[in-house]
């Protein structure tokens, strides 16, 4: 028996995706907070810079298998009660973190459970927040992610620059937030009305395989996602830190700022511009493209400005291949399998968090400005994928 979804009139209304919105804007700010903090353990804890890499990239052990399960058992489950353990887990691993001060294994664990809550919301929220949406699902998911990427690192970068007890108070302010906006789902409607009841062995069987155009033109863009938004605001910061001494972690969180505003930009245009299905994610790939350019020119000769420009571009791309890979995982998945299929992209996009760790241990032997030109080449070959294989689909007029 296949999952059924809740057809009644006021589900898929303009507001009742709102307090799921803002679950999922909280499990962002929780899982993207570390990124600006990277530059205080590098400078502070004494950490190497391959250590602080792994440890942000640490989260996507909890990334992937939280997508991978979660998706498939909200299919069996429902989306609510899945969707509702998210922020609790959020805040565990915030707490975790604010008390593992230097203890990298202790703060392994809190960035392996705060990717463990964003993996379950990432493919559960986005789900439950497009079947309460209906039209402009895919939009307001990505905008919630990417809100709370944005503003977590903005706090926590702002209260570690300037604040007492940098290592406390900029996960305590995500605790105080998190517990009230976390709780406000609670009463928003369940979409999935007749659940799976088939055996949870197939439930967790995710279904890629008749799914070719998933492969040819969403897979290709997907790890582009992370891998612009990781370069822009967790590598580029660290190498440009000689430059703004004694504001090394503003400047970072000044970066993450930039790309993810950016970000939300280049999402916004996309639905106006009716491109947000596969030639947005071409879109994205060309500006991972040109990114990739600026990042190679700031690491040889590394400024403030050239670091801006990059983290622009980049954020561009990262917000054209996250709404656009979106939109067509809606467009190609069965409502059965729609969470499924969701966790499956959202686990090709955090590939990209890796990089930042593949790029720090590659950089001892060859240049960053040389390894960025190679990820240029390699966005370029995605681009070149997409463009071969992808469905020819009328263009969309203007959208207000």
């Amino acid at each position: 028996m296949t999952a059924a979804l809740d057809t009644r009139p006021d589900v898929g209304t303009s507001s009742r995706w709102l307090p799921v919105g803002l679950a999922l804007f909280v499990v962002a700010w929780g899982g993207n907070q570390f990124t600006p903090l990277m530059v205080l353990y590098r400078e502070l804890g004494g950490f190497s810079t391959a250590t602080v890499d792994v440890l942000l990239g640490a989260y996507v052990l909890g990334i992937v298998p939280g997508m991978l399960v979660g998706g498939p058992l909200s299919d069996r489950f429902g989306r609510k009660p899945l969707m509702l353990a998210a922020p609790p887990l959020a805040i565990a691993g915030s707490l975790v973190l604010a008390v593992g001060g230097e203890d990298v294994p202790l703060l392994f664990a809190g960035r392996v459970l705060a990717g463990l809550a964003l993996g379950v919301a990432m493919a559960v929220g986005s789900t439950w927040i497009k079947e309460l949406s209906g039209n402009g699902g895919a939009s307001r998911a990505a905008m919630s992610l990417t809100l709370g990427f944005l503003l977590g690192p903005a706090a926590a970068g702002v209260l570690a620059q300037w604040a007492p007890f940098p290592e406390l108070l900029s996960y305590g302010v995500h605790v105080v937030v998190g517990i009230p906006l976390g709780l406000l789902a609670v009463r928003t409607a369940e979409t999935l009305v007749a659940p799976s009841r088939g055996r949870l062995r197939d439930d967790l069987r995710i279904p890629v395989r008749g799914h070719r155009e998933f492969w040819t033109v969403v897979a290709p863009v997907a790890p582009w996602v992370f891998t612009c938004a990781g370069v822009a605001y967790a590598v580029l910061p660290s190498l440009v830190a000689p430059a703004v001494p004694g504001h090394a972690i503003a400047f970072a969180a000044l970066m993450t700022a930039v790309t993810l505003v950016a970000g939300v930009a280049a999402q916004s245009a996309a639905r106006r511009l009716g491109l947000d299905d596969a030639r947005g994610g071409m879109v994205a790939a060309l500006f991972a493209v040109a990114g990739m350019g600026v990042a190679a020119w700031t690491a040889a000769t590394p400024g403030i400005v050239l670091a801006i420009v990059s983290a622009v571009v980049l954020g561009i791309g990262y917000g054209f291949a996250l709404v656009s890979g979106l939109a067509e995982v809606q467009r190609l998945a069965a409502p059965q399998h729609l969470a499924g299929l969701t966790a499956v992209f959202y686990a090709l996009a955090y590939v990209g968090f890796i990089v930042p760790a593949v790029l720090a241990v590659a950089a001892l032997a060859v240049s960053y400005s040389v390894l960025f030109g190679v990820l240029g080449v390699l966005a370029l070959v995605s681009l070149a994928v997409v463009a071969r294989s992808r469905p020819f689909r009328p263009f969309r007029p203007f959208r207000p």
